[in-house]
């Protein structure tokens, strides 16, 4: 077994089933964590029940006002407001929490820019998150954001359903102006040989809980655009699925790519690959020459329509990454009505992050203020409820959602993480 491989895996585990011993390679890797959180302070038994309990010149009470007139929740709201304002902590670049909030217990994956020194929200020594020097909720495990291999997620019932892996390297990904991995420490050491795959979904299965099997995997997203070209992503996928089915895995592949592009392509993955899903890397309509590398900025948003209606006539799902607060609302609204009919699975639709001063400039002006956001939700489930459509966001696939606990007025179920 490949010993980076394995300290290149990020383990999810936060006690919710029984580790087991760790070998070596993986304890080094956990010396990335920065710190396991206890305790209660004094004013969190006042705002229990609640988000929101603040002062009326506390800026936070701004949020929870835009909130209201969306009628978007208060939690909902305030992990918007997370995701945009990042945390004023020492922490490094990025972070994530696993954060369990007094108005909404269940733990939930937040990865959020870390060093904002103009952030209303704050983390205490003892885990405690703050905003506006509210406390609102416990981190109960604060991590580095590093680029790694692979990690498990979308756990339910005491199973790991799905994981995530990056065979090409993630943190060589660069050149998409508002991307956070050059900012992540590297951990990712690109996979181009079975064995090498082989050693990755070992990794993986040391962290299961007792008597769980990869087998019971339904997804294994492939997340990354390190493929430059249309063959060398088929090759790959090919040569993961023959991985899996040696391994008696039947899970359905999802690759996150703008570099599949023709009806060949797709009829082959139907034939070769398949089960399969494509989330097309949208990511913004505007001024995508400058804001993303070449293999996207190529891609024009005219054509993703009939691209995603191609994949999908061949028998694949279909679905799109973007990022929300490049477009102006007017550039959105124009590309979720053409793009969300050819979807069979919710699109991710991230809150875009500035990690710093130079990133804030990106930001269209108009997504500087939180009501954007509100207003983005509600343009998206008003055209999904147009064309009737059943698919809601799954929380555990977007750590950086739009939405948290409430869709389109209904309650949102299924794992957090």
């Amino acid at each position: 077994m490949s010993l980076p491989v394995l300290e290149s895996i990020l383990f999810l585990s936060i006690g919710t089933h029984t580790k087991r011993e760790e070998p070596a390679a993986v304890l080094a890797h956990e010396q990335h964590v920065l710190t396991i959180h206890s305790g209660v302070p004094a004013q969190a038994t006042s705002t229990a029940g609640t988000a929101f309990d603040l002062h009326p010149d506390n800026p936070a009470k701004l949020w929870q006002t835009d909130a209201q007139q969306y009628g978007v929740p208060d939690t909902d709201a305030l992990l918007l407001a997370l995701n945009l304002y990042g945390l004023c902590t020492p922490l490094g670049p990025r972070v994530r929490l696993q954060l369990s909030l007094i108005a909404c217990p269940d733990v939930r994956t937040v990865v959020v820019a870390a060093g904002r020194s103009d952030s209303p929200f704050t983390l205490s020594d003892d885990g405690w998150l703050y905003a506006a020097g509210v406390p609102i909720g416990r981190a109960v495990r604060t991590d580095a954001d590093d680029a790694v291999s692979g990690y498990l997620r979308c756990w339910e019932n005491g199973t790991w359903w799905a994981a995530t892996i990056n065979p090409a390297g993630r943190s060589r990904c660069t050149g998409c102006a508002f991307c956070p991995t050059s900012l992540e420490p590297p951990a990712d050491p690109v996979l181009t040989l079975e064995h090498e795959l082989h050693a990755l979904l070992d990794g993986l299965e040391l962290q299961l809980p007792p008597g769980g099997t990869l087998q019971s995997l339904r997804e294994v997203a492939v997340s990354t655009a390190c493929y430059r070209t249309e063959d060398a992503a088929l090759e790959a996928m090919v040569m993961l699925r023959k991985v899996l089915r040696s391994r008696r895995i039947n899970a359905r592949i999802v690759l996150l790519s703008s570099v599949l592009r023709t009806r060949e392509a797709f009829r082959f993955l139907a034939e070769h690959v398949a089960p399969f899903g494509l989330f097309l890397t949208a990511e913004c309509v505007s001024r995508r020459d400058f804001l993303l590398k070449n293999t996207k900025a190529d891609l024009l948003p005219e054509m993703m329509p009939a691209l995603l209606a191609d994949a999908r006539a061949a028998g694949l799902d279909t679905s799109f990454t973007y990022i929300a607060g490049l477009d102006t609302t007017a550039q959105l609204e124009k590309f979720m009505t053409v793009m969300l009919p050819q979807v069979t699975l919710f699109p991710s639709i991230q809150i875009f992050q500035p990690h710093n001063r130079i990133m804030d400039r990106l930001l269209t002006p108009e997504a500087e203020c939180l009501g954007y956001y509100f207003n983005a939700r509600r343009v998206v489930e008003n055209i999904m409820t147009d064309l009737d459509s059943s698919l809601t966001p799954e929380l555990w696939r977007c750590y950086r959602s739009l939405w948290a606990t409430e869709y389109a007025g209904r309650s949102l179920a299924g794992p957090t993480r």
